[in-house]
């Protein structure tokens, strides 16, 4: 069978999504279920059905779902509604839509802290310091029985 010619070729849309929090690195067939599931419980069984979504890469803390055309706004709706891939507490933040995975990759920027990590101390408390890209910094308390996550920016450490 030879294959339809591009006219008459179902169109299709390419989504990039951002998966948060930083160095988290979902499944593939996970992360499927997780936007099927997402998108059926929003749309309905009908409307996933017409827009096919599917994840088609999922690697280096993004993923990439295909839908047919004119549906890329419910799915990157859809996206922002998923809340755990796997059991894993994630997020995923929309970056771009194209019509080819290409462009899309060529838009992945690699994610990964700037610098080393630090050490500081807020009051009587122990942090190590993380730096991310866009000024965005975590500070992980050491304890032996647990650890406290506090989110700062760049200006809040300066502050200090």
């Amino acid at each position: 069978m030879r294959p339809r010619p591009p006219a008459m070729r179902t169109k299709r849309r390419y989504i990039l999504a951002r998966v948060l929090p930083y160095g988290a690195r979902p499944d593939q067939k996970q992360a499927y279920f997780s936007v099927i599931e997402a998108a059926t419980s929003l749309w309905g069984d009908a409307a996933v059905g017409f827009a096919e979504p599917a994840v088609v890469f999922c690697d280096a803390g993004y993923i990439v779902v295909r839908c047919r055309r004119g549906t890329e706004k419910d799915i990157a709706t859809t996206l922002t509604t998923v809340t755990a891939i796997a059991d894993e507490p994630v997020a995923l933040r929309t970056v771009a839509v194209s019509g080819t995975i290409h462009a899309l990759k060529r838009r992945m920027k690699p994610i990964r802290p700037l610098s080393e990590a630090e050490e500081t101390t807020l009051g009587e408390h122990h942090f190590t310091v993380y730096r991310y890209p866009r000024q965005k910094v975590d500070l992980v308390e050491k304890g032996i029985k647990h650890q406290k996550i506090v989110f700062f920016t760049e200006a809040d450490l300066e502050e200090r």
